[in-house]
């Protein structure tokens, strides 16, 4: 039988409710009959629906990383719930009588591999005229990035002069009928291929508004830390834009700013500069979901460390509201993730990953051993790194570390972590998750707040003029576990 986890059909299905509704009809009896093929390569059932005869769903796992799912019912969905259905049969091991592979199936299989070496073959005998077209096809790409690099450049130039208006005059100077002309010129950052300028211009303009309705100086102090990262970003990007076009060099490299002008990555390209790690073992340590309202989008965000190298990661899932429906939804990841090939985006602190495919696995003593060994033991040399990245305009506001601590303590008000060398920091949430410090108290053993590794995400504090720290997870010395605080 395959080796089916829970975890492994909640990544193949569309959405949480078709995995859901899978295991019901599972456990509920729905099928009638189930086969499997001699070699393991072919599972198939007949299963209850609506009408009177039964529904026949496979799984085809002739090629063992994408197995094809196929089913007789009309569900628009891909894989539908009588295909995570059957996964679920295969999972809790029920019995599957031996048949034959149907001929349709086997029809079906000559003609992918067919198609799949007629590739093959195109691709290895390619004439020279395919080379030329190619050659072609390059340099007109090459053309267009050239174009681009320069219509980004007149962007920053407009963009940089709105900025320029707006340290001189004050940001008070976008109220009333101005704001409605900056709302304008952000639409025509668009036009400029600045797309990560415009979502910034527009936070900057939210914050602006909001502090007008209710005068909190948080969102003030937001605007000017928006406008501080736009001319920073400015500053840094025309430099290179400039180099790449004095140069003569249009092609993506080693650098955050693509991203941040709101270019896309492909996992081709961010393989071809070298950005990826092979036979990666990633755990989810945690798991949220934030709005961003300058991009009118829900963000998925996943916290992970890879087991080999003790690095910290994060997923992003980008889903916007105009194509919500679209776009599969993230969710918590429990177990291990054994990548073979992740791609890394350039940038620094906890840089994002992705990944094609993975295969899932429980987490073993030797993994805990692990995760607990990269956690920093002194809060205190932690800080200090945390602040030099703080420091930078570009950053990310907030870095993630692990830390293993001694205890988790209240003094005053005040929640603190103690780590092991004895130093203490304040356990704070910030603004843009759940309040996750109150949870540790709600813990049904206080025994986990001793002798443990935690997750905390590092933040600078104005209110207190300090770094903070949030509590994102703890995984104890007395068991095996990620106890998380969110997901």
């Amino acid at each position: 039988m395959k080796n089916i986890s829970e975890q492994l059909i909640l990544s193949l299905a569309p959405n949480a409710a078709a995995a859901a509704n899978g295991r019901k009809i599972s456990s509920g009896g729905g099928f009638i009959n189930r086969f499997r093929s001699e070699d393991g390569t072919f599972f198939m059932g007949e299963c209850k629906g609506s009408g009177k005869s039964p529904y026949i769903t496979s799984a085809d796992y002739i090629d063992e990383n994408h197995p094809v799912f196929r089913c007789s019912c009309p569900s628009r969905q891909f894989p539908c719930k009588h295909s995570l259905a059957l996964m679920y049969e295969m999972m809790t091991d029920k019995e599957f009588a031996v048949c034959e592979i149907p001929e349709d199936i086997l029809e079906k299989r000559k003609k992918l591999a067919a198609k799949a070496q007629k590739a093959a073959n195109a691709e290895e005998a390619a004439p020279e005229a395919d080379e030329k077209k190619k050659s072609a096809a390059k340099k007109s790409a090459s053309s267009a990035k050239k174009k681009k690099l320069k219509k980004q450049l007149e962007g920053l130039e407009l963009c940089e002069k709105a900025v320029k208006e707006l340290i001189s005059a004050g940001l008070g100077t976008m109220g009333g009928a101005s704001l409605s002309n900056y709302q304008e010129l952000s639409k025509q950052f668009g036009d400029y291929y600045l797309i990560g300028i415009q979502r910034l211009f527009n936070r900057l303009i939210i914050e602006i508004t909001e502090y007008q309705k209710d005068s909190l100086e948080i969102h003030y102090d937001t605007a000017i830390d928006v406008l501080e990262k736009l001319n920073s970003l400015i500053k840094k990007s025309r430099k290179y834009i400039t180099e790449k076009i004095e140069n003569d060099d249009p092609a993506l490299d080693d650098t955050a700013l693509y991203e941040e002008l709101g270019g896309n990555w492909k996992l081709t390209e961010l393989e071809a500069i070298g950005k990826c790690v092979k036979n990666a073992r990633m755990v989810q340590l945690s798991f949220w979901v934030t709005f961003d309202d300058a991009r009118k989008e829900y963000i998925e965000t996943g916290a992970w460390i890879e087991l080999n190298s003790g690095m910290l990661y994060l997923t992003k899932n980008f889903r916007p509201l105009k194509s919500l429906k679209h776009v599969k939804a993230d969710d918590s990841v429990f177990g291990a993730v054994d990548i073979p090939v992740m791609a890394v985006y350039p940038g620094e602190g906890n840089v994002r990953v992705r990944w094609d495919s993975a295969s899932f696995s429980e987490l073993t003593d030797d993994d805990f051993k692990k995760l607990r060994s990269y956690a920093a033991s002194s809060v205190k040399s932690e800080i200090k790194a945390v602040k030099n990245f703080l420091q930078n305009a570009m950053s990310s506001p907030v870095i993630y570390k692990l830390i293993a601590f001694s205890e988790i303590d209240k003094i005053g008000e005040k929640t603190v972590l103690r780590s092991k060398d004895g130093d203490t920091v304040e356990l704070k949430d910030f603004d843009e998750t759940e309040k996750m410090t109150e949870r540790l108290q709600m813990l049904p053993d206080k025994k986990l707040l001793e002798n443990g590794v935690m997750l905390c995400g590092f933040h600078y504090d104005a209110a207190e003029n300090r770094i903070s720290a949030q509590p994102f997870c703890i995984i104890p010395d007395s068991e095996n576990a990620v106890l998380r605080l969110l997901y």
